[in-house]
C-alpha cells in the first residue's frame, strides 16, 4: 500500500461527508493496525477490493456516532436494529471505497457489496498478507475511523 492510495481514501471520505451529509471532517495521523484489530465501536461497514488491488476496507462508528451520521445522510432518526439503517452504513462504505478507487489509476479494481456488523466489542480479521492503515476522523457528528488493508495483486503474486 503507498501513501497516494491512503490519500485516496482521506479525500473520498471527505467528499462523501462534505457532499452527502453536509458534514466536515478532519482526518487525523493514520496508523498501522495491529494483526486483528479489536474494533471499539459497535457499527462497522465492510468491503471488500479485487482485482490490481487487494483487500478490504471497514468504516467503523460508536453507536452514537452512527446514528448522528445516519441521520445526516438520510434525514430521519434510524434505530441501529432497522434494516434500512444496516443499508445506510453499506451505503456510506460503498460510496467511500468507490470514490478512492476511481483515483487508483491505471488499475482494475473492483468492490464487493458491502456487509454490515453491529454489536459491541466485535473483530474484522483482516487478510494478514495486506498493510492495514487505521484513519481516525472526527467530524460534528463524533469520531470514527476507517480502516483499510489491501495490497497490490502484482506484489501478491511475486509473493507466491
Amino acid at each position: 500500500m503507498d501513501a497516494q492510495q491512503i490519500t485516496s481514501f482521506v479525500a473520498s471520505t471527505h467528499q462523501v461527508f462534505t457532499t452527502m451529509l453536509s458534514l466536515s471532517v478532519t482526518a487525523s495521523k493514520p496508523y498501522t493496525c495491529c494483526a486483528v484489530p479489536r474494533f471499539e465501536n459497535e457499527v462497522s461497514g465492510i468491503i471488500g477490493m479485487s482485482g490490481d488491488v487487494q483487500g478490504m476496507v471497514v468504516l467503523s462508528f460508536p453507536t452514537t456516532t452512527a446514528c448522528n451520521v445516519i441521520r445526516s445522510f438520510t434525514g430521519m432518526d434510524m434505530d441501529p436494529t432497522s434494516p434500512d439503517f444496516a443499508d445506510a452504513v453499506g451505503e456510506l462504505v460503498n460510496m467511500i471505497s468507490g470514490a478512492a478507487k476511481a483515483k487508483f489509476e491505471g488499475k482494475n479494481v473492483s468492490i464487493s457489496c458491502p456487509s454490515v456488523v453491529i454489536g459491541k466489542g466485535h473483530k474484522v480479521q483482516q487478510p494478514s498478507d495486506a498493510t492495514c492503515i487505521t484513519i481516525p476522523f472526527e467530524c460534528p457528528a463524533g469520531a470514527f475511523s476507517l480502516e483499510v488493508a489491501i495490497k497490490n495483486a502484482k506484489v501478491a503474486a511475486k509473493a507466491a
